[in-house]
């Protein structure tokens, strides 16, 4: 099993385990999470651009702030309404 660091500064970390990737992304709605890094939609934006190229649906999702963990408001309604996420992180 992999074990993940949660950086949000956790005294006694909470070993989570990691999802599952689908067999294919056919179907799927996937949501791309840009982190609000510079350049960050670029990256997303060409992501996109290739996933609906494959008749994937997508839909796009902004964090507030790239120092802090997306509000649980967003991070409920990305988890309602796609199957997987892409975050965007560039510079």
């Amino acid at each position: 099993m992999t074990a993940l660091l949660d950086p949000t500064s956790e005294r006694s970390p909470t070993i989570r385990p990691r999802l599952g990737r689908p067999n294919t992304l056919d179907g799927l709605t996937i949501g791309l999470v840009d982190i609000s890094k510079p350049r960050g939609d670029v990256f997303l934006d060409q992501i996109d651009l290739r996933l609906q190229q494959r008749g994937i649906a997508t839909r796009r999702y902004m964090k507030p702030t790239m120092t802090r963990p997306a509000p649980l408001p967003l991070r409920q309604q990305i988890g309602t309404e796609v199957q997987a996420v892409i975050q965007g992180l560039a510079d």
